[in-house]
């Protein structure tokens, strides 16, 4: 496959916190780029630096030699890409769809047999973390399943948008590995406010706390990055609890797929359901903490 380099035509899908930062890297790598999204409003910034506007996914498809989409939940990848008006209605044989997309990963594999069958175009699925801020600076981590020859192809559009950027394996590789991804955090969350409110009800300061643990073995990023915004109680969403509890469900389907003996995710995925449903789910999933204090006895 030949390679997709500025300023071949890129079209991008959803335009929400992560994607409109992906576009707009995108847009300034050189690509030319067409978007959409359900709310046009969402695009007027990229509009103003030239991006051009699409009245629906298959009209953005339309001679693109890539595709990348940023959505929610598996249903609205399948929407966009199979429904009335989707990807499938204009993308050109040859053409890379990538999915930045957090789903399930036997979906991502039947869409990247259906696509390639009726269209002949390929589908990567490439799940990112790094959060907002990665993908604002270009940053971002993405795992990647699909075919070889077509991840190779876009090895620029990949640049444009992560700095840690692997193939891992077939279609759903990268869905796998979001969902390892997703549970490590979430779980590791679980231990750090725990052992916080075991602190607080012990008497000890719970930021002097957390800077001695950063200094030995139990160091994570958890611990450096979501513990501090937990103690400063920065709880506006970063990344809501609700999209995790969604990647927890993943997680869960994951493990049990693949016979995984797994009570870390289950308890973790457990916890992050009571998260949303004590109504936290709005707030970033280090509320978390707010939980677990509050079922310590704490305030």
């Amino acid at each position: 496959m030949d390679p997709i380099r500025p300023p071949a035509r890129l079209a991008f899908l959803g335009l929400g916190v992560m994607g409109a930062a992906m576009a707009a890297n995108l847009n300034r790598a050189g690509f030319a780029l067409a978007v959409h999204s359900r709310s046009r409003g969402k695009a007027e910034a990229l509009e103003q630096e030239g991006a051009a506007w699409a009245a629906s996914p298959a009209e953005a498809a339309r001679g693109a030699a890539a595709i990348g989409l940023c959505l929610p939940d598996t249903p609205d990848v399948e929407a966009v890409l199979f429904g009335p008006g989707g990807v499938a209605e204009g993308v050109a044989p040859g053409a890379v769809v990538i999915d930045f997309s957090t789903i399930a990963a036997g979906a991502t594999a039947g869409f990247a047999k259906r696509l390639l069958a009726e269209r002949g175009a390929h589908l990567l699925d490439s799940p990112v973390s790094g959060g907002p801020a990665g993908a604002r600076d270009a940053t971002l981590t993405c795992m990647v399943g699909g075919d070889a020859a077509a991840f190779a192809a876009a090895e620029a559009v990949f640049a444009a948008v992560g700095r840690t950027v692997t193939h891992l394996g077939p279609s759903g590789a990268g869905q796998v590995c979001k969902s390892a991804n997703q549970l490590i955090i979430t779980a590791t969350m679980q231990a750090v406010f725990e052992a916080l409110s075991l602190g607080r009800k012990a008497g000890l300061d719970p930021e002097a706390m957390r800077q001695a643990l950063l200094g030995g073995s139990a160091r994570s990023a958890v611990l450096e990055v979501h513990a501090k915004r937990y103690l400063d109680g920065a709880f506006a969403p970063g990344f809501r609890a609700e999209l995790m509890r969604k990647d927890m469900r993943l997680a869960q389907q994951a493990v049990r797929d693949h016979g995984v003996h797994a009570p870390a995710t289950a308890l973790a995925a457990q916890m992050m359901e009571a998260v949303v449903n004590t109504g936290r789910g709005g707030l970033d999933s280090t509320a978390l903490g707010t939980l677990v204090a509050e079922l310590s006895g704490l305030s």
